[in-house]
């Protein structure tokens, strides 16, 4: 959850009150928050640095407040007091409202066809007239790196552009070129660089160093001009020095650049409401135009009122409350969410405002009116249906086999659910075409790109870790693998196997086989060919030939077992012969 440091007289002064901590912890607490810690600048400063370095910090006393991860709107002091002051309803949630510019002419933000290597979208607004003070600065600041942090996916989806309109002039152009045709002087430097040098400039810089990756490997660098050709910024990295912004700023352009346009459009909404009160006409936000290479042309902020429809009935039944579709529009109104009852059955219409993107189904809903109603005021009842907790059959199964094959001599493994393609193809000389692995979109590295089809893999991984351990090796593990099936709502589904590997100077054939005995033994079941179990020669690239089976129960294969290929053994660095079971137990429940 994201922490905002907020002070303490700041935001009481905002809130037209003073609490005790007690009280102020219980009012966040209704609110779905969490008042984290009291502390203050310069107790920070000593935890981490020691008395010496905390000398001459703020007494200022802070408070860290924990913010549901989806509530971008309560992310900096502004957001924060709005949400409380609607929720005491001790005034009414503000109508935010996109104005057209008095001259008739929106600022423009050309996107040229080279950022489609890069960052393809782009969205912009303007906050005209505003006043800042040190607080509104800092707040301002503070916010943009809230979101970059987190609904911004530090910069990787979307990078906040703020600058002072006065120094440039329109139109703007967001374009992309070859890291060394960029040269300006970016915040708070006194010369101009280069793109390269920068890069170079920040791989020692504590903060931007983490952004570099986002772009350094690309082609092109994306950035943008004013008319002018004066860089306002080479997003995500920095702004650029001449329209940053000051406490004697008036007009502010917001430019959000990104690869999700979706995203972009929630933190432009988030920057311009939180701040558009402290503009000559509050709770407004001045258009911009912005236009994509293909010539359409899209007006931004879109700040969008949405309607829903819900039934008091429903919101009753899930909650567990009695309450009148009147007293729950009102619960919802104190949540930010506008509402009012239409209609005779019970039909409440909620609005959505701009602000509060995290409401995306009926359920979020549900959980606003719940929270506006007390979590603490909800009766406590025993449940109408009558159930007795089991353990899940498989799991049971699972459990008891455990037991016994430890008991056999064989140890436990517990090996990672992911592994790389290799590991399930090459290395047991299989295609990977053929082996029904549900892949990993983005893997963040290779060892981890699918999900595994066997334990065998891991397992004699597992046995090329210890391969110094005292001889034999006998390992087993009984955990589910993950097979692509068309016929499931996800694509893929579970299966729970047993494996269990043999190593030693010799294969061990009657080893394996003797375990797949017992098991059948601990399983009930008897050696037969209609309804008991039974082995026949079989083929398998990923076993020696002539030294594999396919093992058959209760009509059904259900696996193989036999020596390991030699090959095999190789490519998992293992020396000596190996032999393994690989079943489905799943039958047998």
């Amino acid at each position: 959850m994201p922490t905002v440091s907020v002070k303490r007289d700041l935001l009481f002064q905002s809130l037209g009150r003073e609490y005790t901590d007690e009280e102020f912890d219980e009012l966040c607490f209704e609110f779905g928050l969490e008042l984290d810690e009291i502390t203050s600048e310069k107790d920070i400063i000593s935890k981490e640095q020691g008395d010496v370095k905390a000398e001459g910090a703020s007494d200022v006393i802070l408070y860290k407040i924990d913010v549901p991860a989806n509530r971008y709107d309560l992310l900096c002091l502004e957001g924060l007091v709005r949400g409380l002051q609607v929720f005491k309803e001790r005034t009414e949630a503000p109508r935010y409202t996109r104005v057209n510019p008095a001259d008739g002419e929106p600022q423009k933000l050309i996107i040229t066809e080279e950022t489609a290597l890069v960052r393809p979208h782009a969205v912009a607004a303007v906050l005209r007239n505003i006043t800042f003070t040190k607080d509104r600065y800092e707040s301002f600041i503070e916010l943009q790196e809230k979101l970059h942090q987190n609904v911004c996916r530090k910069r990787t989806l979307v990078a906040i552009g703020t600058h002072d309109l006065d120094t440039i002039s329109g139109p703007f152009t967001f374009t992309a070129k070859p890291p060394a045709d960029i040269k300006f002087k970016p915040l708070n430097q006194s010369k101009e660089y280069t793109a390269p040098e920068l890069m170079n400039l920040y791989k020692t810089d504590s903060h931007l160093r983490h952004f570099l990756h986002i772009i350094e490997d690309k082609p092109v660098y994306p950035v943008i001009y004013d008319s002018n050709g004066i860089v306002l910024s080479m997003p995500p990295i920095i702004n650029g020095d001449h329209s940053k912004i000051s406490l004697n700023t008036k007009n502010v352009f917001i430019e959000c650049t990104a690869t999700d346009v979706t995203k972009a459009k929630i933190v432009l909404d988030m920057m311009v409401t939180m701040f558009s009160e402290y503009c000559d006409e509050p709770f407004t936000v001045e258009a911009a135009e912005v236009v994509y290479p293909d010539g359409k042309t899209c007006i931004y902020p879109e700040l969008p009122y949405r309607k829903e429809t819900i039934t008091s009935d429903f919101i009753n039944k899930k909650v567990g409350f009695n309450e009148t579709p009147e007293s729950i529009a009102k619960l919802l109104t104190r949540m930010y969410l506008k509402s009012e009852v239409i209609g005779e059955g019970g039909e409440i219409e909620v609005e959505i405002p701009p602000t509060r993107s995290d409401i995306i189904h009926a359920c979020d809903i549900v959980e606003d009116a719940a929270m506006a109603y007390g979590f603490n005021n909800l009766k406590r009842t025993i449940p109408r249906t009558y159930t007795v907790a089991n353990q899940f059959p498989l799991n049971k199964l699972t459990e008891l086999l455990r037991q016994d094959l430890a008991a056999a001599g064989f140890t436990e493994a517990l090996t990672f659910a992911l592994c790389s393609q290799e590991d399930i193809a090459e290395k047991l000389n299989k295609d990977i075409s053929s082996t029904k692995a549900a892949h990993i979109a983005n893997p963040k590295t290779a060892e981890f790109q699918v999900a595994r089809t066997t334990l065998l893999a891991g397992l004699l991984k597992t046995v090329a870790a210890n391969r110094k351990m005292p001889l034999p090796l006998k390992l087993f593990e009984i955990s589910d693998v993950v097979l692509k099936d068309e016929t499931r709502d996800v694509g893929a589904r579970n299966n729970r196997r047993l494996c269990a590997v043999y190593y030693n100077k010799s294969p061990g054939f009657e080893v394996i086989h003797g375990l797949l005995d017992r098991t059948m033994q601990l399983l009930d079941v008897k050696p037969g060919r209609e309804k008991g179990y039974y082995i026949q020669a079989a083929e398998d690239s990923t076993f020696f030939p002539g030294r594999c089976a396919e093992v058959f129960a209760h009509g059904q294969s259900i696996g193989r077992l036999g020596v390991l290929h030699p090959d095999v053994i190789n490519k998992f660095e293992l020396t000596m012969p190996c032999s393994a079971l690989d079943i489905d137990i799943e039958p047998f429940l």
